[in-house]
């Protein structure tokens, strides 16, 4: 979706590297506070929950010879971690691309 999409009553630009409304400037960030608020809610319940809260429940199971709570407290957190920085990258770069303030060429 370009900018003219958005352009509604208030079609106000708001300077900077792009032209984009005003309106279309706070659709963006509230995806954008959005996406961060679900992936750090994500993150905080794989870490805290899984190797804190949930841990002696979890530790019935094991990976690699290791209880689960214990793993999620020492490795899970970390790679659930990495791939939310992976969803986290892909995902803005699609949100950047729908309000048209996508710096990557081509």
């Amino acid at each position: 979706m370009a900018n003219s999409d958005y352009a509604g009553s208030d079609a106000e630009t708001v300077t900077g590297d792009h032209d984009i409304t005003e309106s279309a400037f706070k659709a963006y960030w509230k995806e954008n506070l959005t996406l961060m608020g679900v992936l750090l809610a994500i993150w905080f319940s794989v870490s805290f929950g899984a190797g804190i809260l949930f841990r002696d429940f979890l530790d019935q199971w094991s990976i690699g010879g290791a209880p689960l709570g214990f793993w999620f407290a020492q490795q899970g957190a970390i790679y659930v971690f990495v791939i939310l920085i992976f969803v986290y990258s892909a995902m803005m770069h699609r949100i950047e691309r729908k309000y048209d303030v996508d710096d990557d060429e081509g």
